[in-house]
């Protein structure tokens, strides 16, 4: 994958229609979740990305069998014969993914053991999974650590608990949705994510026979239930890839209508995007995005969880903001690192500056912790070709739309981690007009 290439000449305004699919931060959970049915379940409107393969493959390793369904887009995922998989096989697929941390809570219910590898050095152990392993404990989990990763089992039914996240983490709120379906009694999960992606996860729970309130002030509440079966669902479609595709619109001065985009999932976005200086119009096939001509609006952004504006969105949206007249903030603050991709933009041209402190409405917790985690972003800047390595895959997005967006050549490296989230992203390329093309690993 590290050897994939994409070589882009920019200038051309990016005009024409694509479409997406179901969303990344859903599809993988859905699968996970049918391993909890006693019968099949069914999911449509799946994207062909990698994630999906890779879920497929470490469910598949549990005994689940996956066959692709009546229609394009769909599987089934039979989960009746769900059993152990070898450890080293897990390991050996699971790659960077974290699934193998959200398949624990089904695992451990179906037969009473889970095993996550070690996702390389301080990935085991740091934040982000020490709360996944103190909720799995406080459900009953009995957790295990050995060199080659954790080994997690169940000594009996798991119990129902009372939790509170410090943040409103959208993996956490997975874990613990996930864990307490079938769980002995009540749940009561408190500051719990509601992005839509966890609503539409709860929507798949609920149709599989599980007992789940959301409730006003962020707490879910689950009554755990002594049986699942499987569900038909379609996903909802994919707001991060739609946004994507958006800003690249706005920053080349194009003109794209994203067929299955859906106006409910990206509120807040389509107000940002307006304000922006960007044209939008809302069907009910998708959405059209454009640039009208004359110079766009600098504003000022804070980044946020649900209903906020999203942090995988600022990073496509500054691109564009590189070329609106005048200063703009933004103010990251659901990660901490999340700006270090900026460095790539300034290589090409733009303005940008980062600072430690919150260049915000409100002080974020990382404010006194010496990250840089705001940016000024000057413009309208001339963006120039560069040869760039695509770090991860939002960052490794924004590198494209830069890319397109600058006069000349650029070489973008490491881009097959793009194919993670995005169906087929050198086709819906070439279809919009870009001229790029796409050199694979030898």
């Amino acid at each position: 994958m590290a050897g994939e290439v994409l070589r882009v000449q920019g200038g051309t305004p990016l005009v024409g229609e694509l479409t997406v699919r179901g969303a990344k931060n859903l599809v993988p959970k859905a699968m996970v979740a049918a391993l909890l049915g006693t019968t099949p379940s069914r999911l449509r409107n799946i994207p062909d990305i990698a994630d999906v393969g890779i879920v497929s493959e470490l469910v598949e390793l549990h005994g689940v069998r996956v066959t692709p369904g009546d229609e394009p887009g769909e599987l089934v995922l039979d989960p009746s014969a769900v059993e152990d998989a070898d450890v080293v096989a897990v390991a050996a697929h699971a790659g960077s993914s974290r699934i193998p941390v959200l398949l624990c809570g089904p695992l451990l219910h179906r037969t009473g053991r889970a095993f996550i590898p070690d996702l390389g050095g301080c990935r085991i152990g740091d934040r982000p999974i020490d709360f996944h392993l103190d909720a799995l404990r406080a459900f009953g989990a009995v957790v295990d650590k050995r060199p080659d990763g954790l080994y997690l089992k169940a000594p009996e039914r798991l119990r129902g608990t009372l939790l509170t996240l410090p943040y409103p983490s959208v993996g956490a709120t997975e874990q613990v949705l996930l864990t307490a379906v079938l769980a002995d009694g009540v749940t009561e999960l408190r500051n719990a994510a509601v992005e839509p992606e966890i609503v539409d996860l709860i929507a798949v729970l609920q149709k599989m026979g599980a007992n789940i309130s959301l409730h006003t002030d962020r707490t879910i509440r689950v009554v755990g239930v002594d049986e699942l079966r499987g569900a038909t669902h379609r996903s909802m479609p994919d707001r991060l890839e739609v946004a994507s595709w958006a800003c690249t619109a706005l920053a080349t001065q194009g003109d794209v209508f994203v067929r299955g985009a859906r106006q409910v999932d990206m509120m807040t976005f389509l107000n940002v995007f307006r304000a922006v200086g960007g044209e939008i119009d809302i069907t009910d096939d998708g959405i059209r995005f454009w640039h009208p001509g004359g110079p766009l609006t600098p504003l000022h952004l804070e980044t946020d969880v649900h209903p906020g504006f999203m942090t995988d969105w600022q990073q496509p949206l500054v691109v564009a903001l590189t070329q609106a007249s005048g200063v703009s903030i933004v103010h990251e603050t659901v990660f901490e690192g999340r700006l270090g991709y900026t460095d790539a933009l300034v290589q090409m041209g733009a303005t940008i500056q980062l600072f430690r402190e919150c260049l915000g409405g409100q002080p974020c917790r990382y404010g006194q912790r010496n990250y840089a985690h705001s940016a000024v972003i000057a413009g309208p800047s001339k963006l120039y070709g560069a040869d760039l390595e695509i770090p991860d895959l939002r960052g490794g997005f924004s590198y494209v739309i830069a890319a397109l967006a600058a006069q000349g050549h650029s070489t973008l490296r490491n881009v097959g981690i793009i194919k993670r989230g995005y169906e087929d992203f050198l086709g819906k390329l070439a279809g919009l007009g870009a001229d790029v093309e796409w050199v694979p690993a030898s």
